[in-house]
């Protein structure tokens, strides 16, 4: 018999510290490991951290084998790995109702547990009885499943849990996004319950999500059915707002030890080698003790002036917790692991050494790793007035599984038992490295011969879309419905990915679907979703923004190929040419660089070979996802948020001629080609509104002291619907069409807000019950003089009647009130009527797509939000991401429904977003972000530089376009002066209100007192704090009715309308300081 190495005798003797302190635990029939003796449930993050010794030894015995008893030995540890990853998998598979459900609404009672009974896999407590929602525990399980998988293991073993895995990617992949309450499950740092943002929720969902793109999950042995899919989009919001929180841990703690395993193993999530220096740095200097490192400052858990009878805290009791923070040993065993990872021998020996030192020793020599170490009850003064110098006991669990696992397999790593690539197969420890340049493919293409023919006047040379076959080019949201039909499972009830826009990354890569290939235009210039791709300024804009992202995001194998359509909608409206905004971009793109990024112009076919190919293998024709196209059909319409209509951009007649028949589907042989073209179908807008009619001495529709908001109440009271009274005054009609009240943003709210009897007459025809006659209103529209007024017709019979009643227009059927407005809104867009627009999405509950993803950017850069007009109740402060749903709808209360504040706040909100990540120095001193207030100074600064009334400067700014609006935002928060210039409209326009833009002032266009104006504006707006409170900033003068400029360069108050009394600054003082 061949005698024992040395290796195998230390292997051995590694194998029975994890039988005696991991395997022994585990549940024969579950595979399942309980926390402790005492704690007989078991945590899913507790669970993966422990198995990962038992992986780790497995893999050093097959090896390092002597003997056929050791790859016995290795077999026997592995499958061990695998019934617990298993189990927990069973666990999960329990709740997928919870998983379909959580993937809408994202709220924390609809999430997966975070513990289960370890004999059954049966839930233990209720969905409020714990913080449950733990995004970094079930991203934690996805990273090591594709590790394990990665390494050999088989885990998954059916389609069903293949299914059920994609859909476990759709929970995660929003985490930049939910407030959760993080790997120590007390949500923030008072301990009151309140979920937030957690980087270290964020920073393993990031990594879950890279490991297992495109990964096989029956490894060698799969097939494209059991391949998982991942947006790149996702990813990268991720890491975004990671690294816009690091070092800072959540919104409520400076710094968390958790982060090490965000910076270093497992997850590797930070690309940044300088911030993950410098986070680390911040959690030895400020969370290091003699016995490990605390989780965070003032943490009370465990300590000896902690309550163990209450589970929350008092605010103020925090301060009690400073100095005596319980010390964590398993915070260096991530030091030796990370200095193992990054090659830095000095630190691994100096943990190692120092974890030697604090490791409990049983009589059989297996050394124990604490939970923790806590201060003697009776050393709490001692420790209080002389941090780290009392000697501490341990408590807790002995040994803690989670610990425990991370020494052994630190100590297998740093003896040569592994290498670190063996425990990292996806090779996630490369995640610094350096990143080559990427130049970014830019195909331009016409929608028609007529515009080739133009651009070729100006000497660019493009291809038609048809000219582009075989390669089919389809709008974006195309590719969201494909992604729908990902991870659907009618067994489990899994509905696959929840309709989302598709990022610039996702359409950024040619798509092979069923042999053929597909490129996909960018969400951005998609007219449908919200209005700020009717802007062709706005276009350009975000074009430069994507391609500078492109540039810096890009982390997949070849080149971005970014398919940029130009359709009639880039014409101008006075001559038909080109757009100079978009003829001057598509230069910049034939010189090679654009916002800072490298391009490449070109044909796509030439593009065929240096870009990224992706291939859908779930919609190949073996895998049936399309045989129910009716339900799948109806299924997508509805998931169109806020009521949108799928209607196609305006080259859905070239589309018709690419690679199928659009107006006759049965034509096509192949499903996936009909499905395809039943989206495109259902895309093409039909004409039912009639034309307006102006008549010379035509009257308006309602008589001039009638504002759009009471022409709703009185409609509302009288079908016994409640109106909020307190209003933020509607954008009704443009300054120029004088037939009813305009909105003054810059009137004062008053807290007991007196409104006038809505007992009036609206002149609205009657029935024979006294009741309004519909029939009769629908009758009126084709009478109307202006668009306005077929909106206001509109919006009463979407108040009565809902938006899916049916019209009669001229004997036609199925025409409803949802599809006029939406042929309403695309009549508006022609006209660059914005106010108009503005309104027409405010009744159809349009939202931002990315509103939710702004929301959070603000909030990831310590920003508070609030929104609605002060003072408050009204006005909301917002804190932490909210869902989609719920965001929208605190937006439109806060905004007394008035339905265009309600969408210019939105739109405030994603500029605001847009400046604090290209900018963030213009954010340096607020904390407090008020969208109503901002609103209200953009009212007053165009009043002051108008001269003109509030009204008109208030209805001047609901008719600003996306991108002058934008323009007027960044000059307030810069602080530079603007000009303002008017301009009628051509004769033909449709439109009714003036045309308005913002440009900057240079230094000779203004003198010094008007350039200084804003900048002292802008210092007023800054954020002021004092010990104790915030200063508020509602207006609070009630004799006041007027909201007037602080930035009148004369030191008084610039007339804001006939007869406003010119007020000193000194009266108003504090009315314009920021929370």
């Amino acid at each position: 018999m061949r005698s024992r190495s040395n290796s195998g005798v230390r292997l051995d003797g590694y194998a029975r510290m994890v039988q005696q302190t991991i395997l022994c635990h585990q549940n024969a029939v579950t595979g399942l490991l309980p926390a402790s003796d005492v704690q007989r449930d078991a945590w899913v993050r507790d669970n993966v951290y422990s198995i990962l010794s038992v992986w780790g030894l497995g893999m050093a015995y097959r090896k390092n084998a002597d003997r056929d008893e050791d790859k016995a030995k290795a077999y026997e540890l592995e499958q061990s790995v695998v019934k617990l990853m298993q189990g927990l998998l069973q666990c999960m598979m329990r709740q997928v109702q919870k998983v379909e459900k959580f993937k809408h609404t994202q709220s924390t009672k609809d999430c997966l547990h975070a513990k289960y009974h370890t004999a059954t896999c049966s839930t233990v407590v209720g969905d409020d009885q714990w913080g449950h929602l733990q995004v970094d525990a079930t991203s934690l399980y996805l990273l090591f499943l594709a590790q394990m998988t990665a390494s050999g293991l088989r885990i998954v073993s059916n389609l069903d849990e293949v299914a059920f895995i994609q859909n476990l990617v759709f929970y995660i992949e929003a985490a930049y996004k939910v407030a959760d309450y993080g790997m120590w499950e007390r949500g923030d740092k008072t301990n009151q319950g309140i979920p937030e943002l957690n980087g270290s929720s964020v920073g393993m969902a990031k990594a879950a999500l890279e490991a297992i793109d495109e990964l096989d999950l029956f490894g060698a042995h799969g097939g494209p059915k059991s391949v998982i899919h991942v947006l790149p989009d996702e990813v990268e919001h991720c890491q975004s707002i990671l690294c816009s929180m690091l070092p800072r841990a959540s919104t409520s703690k400076e710094i968390d030890a958790g982060l090490l395993s965000v910076i270093s193993f497992p997850a590797f999530a930070v690309e940044d080698s300088d911030l993950v220096n410098i986070t680390k740095n911040e959690i030895i200097s400020k969370l290091q003790g003699r016995y490990g490192c605390c989780r965070f400052i003032r943490d009370g858990y465990k300590t000896p002036k902690e309550d163990p009878n209450r589970l929350h805290y008092d605010p103020a009791e925090l301060k009690l917790f400073e100095n005596i923070e319980c010390e964590w040993p398993v915070f260096w065993t991530y030091l030796i692991l990370d200095g193992i990872f990054n090659g830095d021998h000095v630190q691994v020996e100096e943990y190692r050494e120092a974890l030697d030192g604090i490791l409990i020793r049983k009589k059989n020599g297996i050394r124990l790793v604490p939970e923790l170490y806590a201060v003697p009850a009776d050393k709490v003064e001692e420790e209080y007035s002389s941090p780290h110098t009392v000697d501490r006991v341990a408590t807790g669990k002995l040994p803690h599984m989670w610990g425990q696992s991370l020494y052994i397999l630190g100590c297998l790593l740093a003896e040569g038992f592994l290498a670190p690539g063996e425990i990292d197969p996806l090779n996630r420890r490369f995640s610094t490295s350096f990143k080559p340049d990427v130049v970014v493919q830019v195909c331009v293409v016409a929608e028609t011969e007529q515009i080739q023919a133009l651009l070729r006047e100006q000497g660019v040379e493009v291809q038609t879309v048809d000219q582009v076959l075989p390669i089919r080019i389809l709008p974006a949201r195309i590719l969201s419905h494909i992604y729908v039909k990902l991870g659907n499972n009618k067994k489990l009830k899994l509905s696959g990915r929840p309709y989302r826009h598709i990022g610039v990354l996702g359409t950024s890569k040619l798509y092979s679907l069923r042999n053929r290939s597909y490129t996909f235009t960018p969400q951005f210039i998609d007219q449908h979703h919200f209005y700020l791709a009717l802007d062709n300024q706005m276009i350009v804009e975000m074009l430069r923004t994507e391609l500078a992202y492109l540039s810096t995001c890009w982390r997949m194998t070849g080149r971005p190929t970014l398919t940029f359509p130009i359709t009639h909608s880039m014409l101008s409206e006075v001559d038909g040419t080109i757009d100079p905004a978009i003829l001057a971009t598509l230069r910049k793109l034939q010189d090679g660089y654009f916002g800072g990024a490298r391009v490449q112009m070109g044909q796509l076919a030439s593009f065929l070979t240096t870009s990224f190919h992706t291939h859908l293998s779930f919609l190949d024709a073996d895998c049936n996802v399309l045989e129910e196209e009716d339900e799948c059909d109806s299924v997508s319409e509805e998931q169109y948020e806020d009521g949108e209509s799928p209607q196609d951009y305006s080259h859905t007649e070239v589309q018709k001629r690419q690679g199928g028949n659009v107006t006759d589907q049965g034509t096509s042989k192949d499903e996936f080609d009909q499905y395809i073209n039943h989206l495109l179908q259902s895309t093409v807008s039909m004409t039912h509104l009639p034309c307006v009619v102006r008549r010379a001495g035509q009257q308006h529709m309602f008589s001039a002291e009638h504002t759009t908001r009471d022409i709703l109440s009185m409609v509302a009271k009288a079908q016994g619907f409640q109106v909020p009274k307190v209003s933020m005054c509607l954008p009704a009609v443009p300054v120029l069409n004088r037939h009813r009240k305009s909105l003054n943003l810059l009137d004062v709210p008053q807290s007991h807000h007196t409104t006038k009897d809505l007992n009036f007459d609206l002149h609205l025809p009657r029935d024979a019950h006294g009741k309004v006659d519909c029939d009769s209103l629908v009758e009126q529209l084709k009478d109307c003089p202006t668009l306005q007024d077929q909106a206001d017709i509109l919006y009463i019979l979407f108040a009565l009647k809902g938006p899916d009643w049916c019209v009669k227009l001229s004997g036609q059927c199925g025409v409803t009130v949802h599809s006029l407005l939406n042929e309403l809104y695309g009549k508006a867009g022609s006209a660059k009527e914005w106010g108009l627009i503005r309104y027409i999405s405010g009744i159809q509950r349009k939202r931002v797509e990315v509103l939710a993803e702004a929301c959070t950017d603000l909030i990831s850069h310590h920003k508070q939000l609030t929104v609605g007009l002060p003072p408050e109740p009204r006005e909301k402060v917002i804190t932490a991401p909210l869902p989609p749903e719920e965001l929208n709808k605190l937006i439109y209360e806060a905004s007394g429904q008035d339905i265009s504040i309600a969408v210019l706040t939105q739109e405030i909100i994603v500029y605001l977003a847009m400046y604090v990540r290209s900018q963030p120095s213009l954010f340096g001193d607020m904390l407090r972000l008020r969208i109503g207030l901002i609103i209200q100074v953009m009212a007053t600064e165009l009043a002051r530089s108008l001269h003109c009334s509030g009204e008109e400067a208030s209805e001047s700014l609901m008719n600003l376009s996306p991108s002058d609006m934008k323009n007027l935002l960044h000059h307030i928060l810069s602080g530079k002066e603007f000009g303002v210039e008017r301009s009628m409209r051509p004769i033909e326009s449709t439109a009714t209100s003036p045309a308005i833009s913002i440009h900057e002032l240079g230094h000779t266009g203004a003198t010094k007192t008007e350039r200084t104006g804003i900048t002292k504006l802008k210092s007023e707006m800054k954020q002021i704090f004092f010990s104790g409170h915030s200063i508020g900033s509602s207006i609070t003068s009630p004799r006041s009715t007027r909201c007037s400029s602080p930035s009148s360069p004369s030191g008084t108050l610039s007339p804001t309308g006939p007869g406003t009394p010119h007020l000193h600054w000194e009266e108003r003082q504090g009315q314009w300081l920021r929370r």
